[in-house]
């Protein structure tokens, strides 16, 4: 796994968003991470076990060309220390995250991209308040990656209701 695909995972996985979107992206360039980092990424999938909660292929690219596009600052906030705060907080509260996701997609009505924003933006609202304080920096970068997504995504949608559904959620948590 190189490193830039693990950078990707860390910072989406701080976002609350599920291991859904931490699978099967291609590799690119190398950058070193922590051990806690790499962990997070290799322990994501088995932390958040949605069922029914999917992303929508066009969020998962979003959100991918804006990881790839963070400078090097953002990528500074990867520290052992936030990740190891991340991993901790994850294994205490992810079944209960991926069973709010789960609850939230199957009670919204509409296309899967309202099923979506609708479901990841309660659970990032409900949950976001009891992540560690020692992941702030990642929490400010995974804000950052969500809105310059939702803001494409709400621009390129063909879909009138996918337009306002990801307009609506921009501006984030």
């Amino acid at each position: 796994m190189t490193a830039r695909r693990a950078f990707r995972r860390v910072v989406v996985a701080a976002a609350v968003i599920p291991a859904a979107l931490l699978v099967g992206h291609t590799p690119a360039q190398a950058v070193e991470l922590p051990p806690a980092c790499q962990a997070a990424l290799t322990e994501a999938q088995n932390k958040f076990p949605v069922q029914q909660f999917t992303v929508p292929d066009k969020v998962k690219t979003a959100i991918l060309d804006e990881l790839a596009a963070l400078n090097e600052t953002d990528q500074k906030a990867l520290t052992e220390t936030a990740c190891a705060a991340w991993n901790r907080w994850a294994t205490a509260n992810g079944a209960a995250v991926a069973r709010d996701l789960d609850t939230r997609y199957q009670n919204t009505d509409g296309l899967a991209c309202t099923k979506f924003t609708t479901a990841a933006m309660g659970a990032l609202k409900k949950y976001a308040p009891t992540i560690p304080a020692e992941t702030r920096g990642l929490e400010t970068v995974a804000k950052k990656v969500w809105s310059n997504a939702m803001q494409t995504l709400s621009t390129e949608a063909t879909n009138a209701t996918c337009r306002q559904s990801y307009n609506s959620v921009k501006a984030g948590w």
